[in-house]
């Protein structure tokens, strides 16, 4: 797979993500919403960043069975039940990502929403790639 990150000079400078994600592959790889949920199905972590970080993982394990890597992201779309808190821990989230996913941003949304699947989620993260 080749991608290209397109950040365009008169769009603001993106921070933690690409603006547009030009992607050439054969395979595409739809993830489910991955939130923090532990093997028996339970959500883990009581903050933000710790929840953000299983969900994360999740996505990840999930993409890394269907035989991708954190690079072939093409896109992720972050589901928060609050965005001002999201906002309030982004240098930490930023952090979580760069560990666990690196420096090879998708291109992202996030998006508030009243409630997830899981009553205690805070979070929940979906999105695909594009593998070669």
């Amino acid at each position: 797979m080749s991608t290209e990150r397109v950040n365009p000079p008169d769009l603001s400078p993106p921070t933690g993500f690409s603006h547009a994600v030009v992607a050439t592959g054969s395979r595409i790889v739809f993830l489910a919403g991955q939130t923090a949920l532990d093997t028996d199905g339970k959500v883990t972590g009581d903050s933000l960043p710790e929840q953000f970080e299983r969900a994360l993982a999740n996505l990840l394990a999930a993409l890394t069975a269907a035989g991708g890597a954190p690079a072939d992201l093409a896109r992720v779309t972050v589901y928060a039940t609050d965005v001002a808190a999201y906002r309030a821990q982004a240098a930490e989230i930023g952090r979580i990502w760069r560990q666990l996913a690196g420096r090879d941003y998708p291109a992202m949304a996030v998006v508030e929403v009243v409630r997830l699947w899981d009553e205690q989620a805070m979070v929940e993260l979906d999105g695909f790639a594009v593998l070669p």
